[in-house]
């Protein structure tokens, strides 16, 4: 309990921390495999040189769910976030050994929404993939928490965040405005097998592969807050009074 109170008080304090072994490496082979079978035809999955991803993962791919979702990670999840969080947005992202993707700094902050509509405190709107998305009030921003599966070791050369520690707690924060005579930078290495949690407020980015190595992750976002009752979740799973996380 004394090491999930460190990470608790990581999150909280510097919006991210990041635990090895979460996964053996029999489990991240399975989900490897798994995902390697997905009929990659449909919408939701964007390919390019550069970039691999699978929007709505759990949707799409419903037989990983529960290989990710481990007797470990639901305990870990439990004593993280607490009771009645649910997933909000998955992602699947493969990063090939030759990409020159990268990221700049930037906070996230959208959330898919099923419908476009007029509401106070929601907006600018966009829409990718048939998948509208839109920037809600701050109190729902603050109230996410993101966690990253990694399935092979990530370092700076083949694109591990680089995150500004306690960025999140400055609410909205532009990238231009960073004053690095203040601010510090640190770079999230995680062996495959471990996760990476963070606040989607952190100032965050991602470079380009250097080493020819794959840089696979899985990012699932949650959250316990309702939207307004005209407005719901475009990948809402495990609502609270369905299953315990």
């Amino acid at each position: 309990m004394k090491n999930i109170l460190l990470h608790r008080n990581e999150l909280i304090e510097n919006g991210f921390t990041i635990i090895e072994n979460v996964y053996s490496p029999a489990e991240v082979e399975k989900i490897l495999g798994i995902i390697n079978q997905a009929d990659t035809s449909k919408e939701t999955f964007r390919k390019s040189a550069d970039v691999f991803a699978i929007r709505q993962f759990l949707k799409e791919i419903p037989g990983v769910v529960e290989f990710i979702f481990t007797e470990n990670l639901k305990s870990l999840l439990n004593q993280l976030l607490g009771d009645g969080f649910f997933v909000v947005k998955s992602i699947y992202f493969d990063k090939p050994e030759s990409s020159n993707w990268y990221v700049p700094y930037h906070q996230d902050l959208t959330i898919p929404v099923d419908k476009k509509l007029e509401l106070e405190g929601f907006g600018p709107w966009t829409s990718k993939q048939n998948q509208f998305a839109v920037q809600p009030p701050i109190y729902i921003l603050e109230n996410i928490t993101t966690i990253r599966i990694h399935l092979d070791d990530t370092d700076e050369q083949n694109g591990a965040l680089r995150v500004v520690p306690k960025s999140h707690l400055k609410k909205i924060y532009r990238p231009e405005t960073i004053d690095w005579a203040v601010e510090t930078e640190t770079s999230c290495s995680v062996k495959a097998g471990g996760v990476m949690l963070m606040k989607p407020l952190i100032l965050h980015s991602s470079s380009r592969t250097t080493n020819h190595k794959k840089r696979r992750v899985i990012h699932i976002e949650f959250s316990n807050q309702s939207l307004p009752a005209e407005l719901n979740w475009a990948e809402q799973l495990f609502p609270p009074d369905s299953i315990n996380l």
